[in-house]
């Protein structure tokens, strides 16, 4: 079985013009990852985001592709979450 990774996408909302681009205020996501074992793609979706879900070669692609897929459905409206990420847990079991 697959392991399971985690890690935050950044969305910038906004940027004033500077030397040096000063983020104005970020959002973040969590985003749930893994690895197709068919075609060794990493596969990462945003739980409870609708249309929140991409997939890339590398964790950088992926991390990008989510980036740029929920940058899109931003500009669309402030999203109706179906749920809110709370966490992992392990689990143990004899065998």
């Amino acid at each position: 079985m697959e392991s399971f990774r985690f890690f935050d996408i950044i969305e910038t909302v906004g940027r004033t013009p500077a030397a040096h681009w000063e983020m104005e205020s970020m959002r973040s996501f969590t985003a749930v990852v893994e690895k197709c074992p068919d075609t060794g793609l990493f596969i990462g979706y945003i739980p409870g985001f609708p249309g929140a879900h991409s997939q890339g070669e590398t964790l950088e692609e992926l991390s990008e592709n989510l980036r740029e897929v929920t940058e899109m459905l931003l500009e669309e409206g402030e999203p109706q979450l179906d749920s809110e990420f709370v966490g992992t847990q392990t689990i143990q079991v004899a065998g």
